[in-house]
């Protein structure tokens, strides 16, 4: 049987987590409604790339739905610890080594998802046509373009306003309002963080372009599930230890450090309130991973 991808892989094969783990970034209060609605979500933003034919969609569909049981038996009761764990830690003084291993955890969940999804990558891509290779690529560029308007536009200070904007958006749903005077602080702290849109967008497109090569090379090549899988696992390896990469890894490792330094700013900036009111988000969430496992 014909199985279920999404593009692109490394960071998009991800979504699951993030609608379960970041939903509210998109508003919402409950993460329940979102993830109860993620196989519609993540079916329509894989044909928006790929323009399924109806074969694929059948089979495509069934399988986000297999993904998905998957995740919800086995995952959303750890991702309910792991806020369990984050809520202690906001209860108590975190470190900036707590958050990095918070980061960590992340990342292995996000690779663990990745990786269970091979199969179902390796025969999309066996199953993909030359046109919807071409569409995914205008997709791309479509994506980039938007990406450099919204990030690249503008002198160094703006772009530094719409990073810290962003953020604060963040913090807010987190934490609640915050006061003028912790918002000059946290735009200080925003700002030591290194700003180099450029390394973002050429780490973009380099993935996008091994991304439609490997896609090509299966379909010229008619590379059979094994060698496919292969491909999909080693490009996938390199996707994930990307910050690892001599031409980057200094960059990468001072963003890492200097993020992980804002974060823990606001964390220590938050008033008892405003720590009362991330415990209680993160309760929230917690209560609706245990719920979602449940079946309920």
């Amino acid at each position: 049987m014909k199985k279920f991808s999404t593009h692109p892989w490394w960071y998009r094969v991800r979504l699951l987590f993030l609608i379960a783990m970041v939903a509210a970034a998109a508003g919402c209060s409950t993460i329940k409604f979102t993830y109860n609605h993620g196989d519609t979500l993540l079916y329509w933003w894989l044909n928006a790339y790929v323009d399924l034919d109806s074969d694929q969609s059948t089979w495509v569909k069934q399988d986000i739905d297999k993904l998905f049981l998957w995740h919800r038996q086995t995952q959303l009761r750890d991702y309910a610890g792991l806020l369990t764990n984050m809520q202690r830690q906001l209860a108590g003084n975190p470190t900036q080594a707590d958050l990095l291993s918070d980061y960590r955890d992340i990342k292995a969940r996000t690779e663990l998802l990745a990786f269970k999804a091979l199969p179902e990558l390796a025969d999309l891509a066996m199953s993909m046509r030359p046109d919807q290779i071409e569409q995914m690529q205008k997709k791309f560029n479509k994506n980039n373009a938007d990406f450099r308007h919204k990030y690249m536009s503008g002198d160094v200070e703006h772009q530094h306003k719409v990073r810290f904007d962003k953020s604060m958006d963040q913090f807010e749903l987190w934490f609640g309002h915050f006061s003028r005077d912790q918002e000059a602080v946290l735009r200080r702290a925003s700002d030591a963080r290194p700003l180099d849109n450029e390394i973002w967008l050429q780490e973009r497109m380099m993935r996008q372009q091994k991304i439609v090569k490997l896609l090509r090379r299966v379909q010229q090549e008619r590379l059979n599930k094994e060698q496919t899988m292969a491909a999909i696992h080693t490009l996938l390896r390199d996707f994930f230890d990307r910050f690892d990469a001599p031409d980057r890894k200094a960059f990468f490792d001072a963003y890492v450090d200097s993020t992980s330094k804002y974060i823990l700013t606001a964390i220590r900036l938050a008033t008892p309130e405003q720590k009362a009111h991330a415990h209680k988000r993160m309760q929230g969430w917690i209560n609706d991973f245990n719920a979602l496992a449940a079946g309920r």
